[in-house]
């Protein structure tokens, strides 16, 4: 065998997306939601409150969606040059977005359910107890947003709007605020006004909102994990890039997610002047958002090759 150095015609499998602010500040989150679960819990039950009761348990959902998004990105980073993953690890976060996403929808299906069944069967609210927890509930939600919101998108120009595993952690903060706030409305409106039927029918505005976010963030991260290809007009102008250069034809074009932001492309040319594969990389390279190109050429010596594009 032919002892070769062969570095320069390898191309580089590390897609991750790397937000350490991201991912510490979630562990912020989690823990301050994990501490504020535990007391209401404990709390619900020392003082016999299912208002405290409930927002602990659905706190929890929070907490283990937080955990999925701190999974994500360990799993992510520890496996980056694992080479079991064909193109790495870049889907991961994506992965842990829908999952969360996921999660989130079953909240407010959960969210709807409870709703309809106290507006059949009204319930006896505590409503002290419960605006209070209400607004504990919105302040700590309030302190996750802000510890979340500016590292919402990852670091860098071109990488921003892509870290969907943070956006997932963002979103069940900004459901549970939202939560707080119609509780508080719905609450206060009963306390003051006896308008006791407004509290189920805000938690079915709060699920209908929730599952329109779950909902769109289920449709930004299921192409990716599918393989999605890029949009029709750039995919269009890399095959005239390629089919402007000589009598270029390409015969069979491929390309897919390998994480939010780079995608991997094989491309088939057929040509009656072959030239080397960088020739063709090269011809791509003002192609920013094609990481991974792996290029097929067959020489074409029969008539076939004159026929017009």
């Amino acid at each position: 065998m032919h002892q070769h150095t062969v570095e320069r015609w390898q191309q580089d499998h590390d897609f991750v997306i790397v937000n350490k602010q991201g991912e510490k500040r979630t562990r912020y989150v989690l823990l301050l939601t994990a501490v504020t679960m535990l007391a209401e819990i404990v709390a619900g039950l020392a003082f016999g409150s299912m208002a405290l009761l409930a927002d602990g348990w659905h706190m929890a959902t929070h907490v283990a969606a937080f955990l999925i998004t701190l999974f994500a990105y360990h799993y992510a980073n520890k496996h980056a040059k694992n080479p079991a993953f064909a193109f790495g690890t870049g889907k991961v976060s994506v992965l842990g977005g829908f999952t969360s996403a996921i999660a989130l929808g079953v909240v407010a299906v959960l969210m709807a359910l409870e709703s309809l069944e106290r507006l059949v069967n009204p319930h006896a609210i505590q409503l002290n107890a419960a605006i209070a927890v209400a607004f504990l509930g919105l302040a700590v939600n309030l302190v996750s947003a802000v510890l979340l919101k500016d590292h919402h998108h990852s670091h860098g120009e071109h990488e921003q709007h892509h870290d969907h595993n943070l956006k997932a952690a963002y979103l069940h903060v900004l459901a549970d605020a939202l939560t707080s706030v119609l509780a508080i409305v719905a609450l206060i409106a009963a306390k003051l006004a006896g308008l006791t039927w407004l509290d189920p029918v805000m938690g079915i505005v709060g699920a209908v909102i929730i599952t329109a976010w779950a909902v769109g963030l289920i449709r930004e991260t299921s192409p990716i994990l599918l393989d999605g290809s890029i949009d029709e007009d750039y995919r269009k102008a890399i095959k005239a890039h390629i089919e402007q250069d000589a009598d270029n034809r390409i015969a069979d074009f491929h390309i897919w997610h390998i994480s939010p932001h780079h995608y991997a492309a094989i491309i088939s040319i057929v040509t009656s002047q072959p030239q080397p594969t960088s020739y063709y990389k090269t011809l791509l390279a003002d192609f920013d958002r094609l990481s991974h190109i792996t290029i097929e050429v067959h020489q074409c010596e029969d008539t076939h090759c004159n026929h017009p594009k």
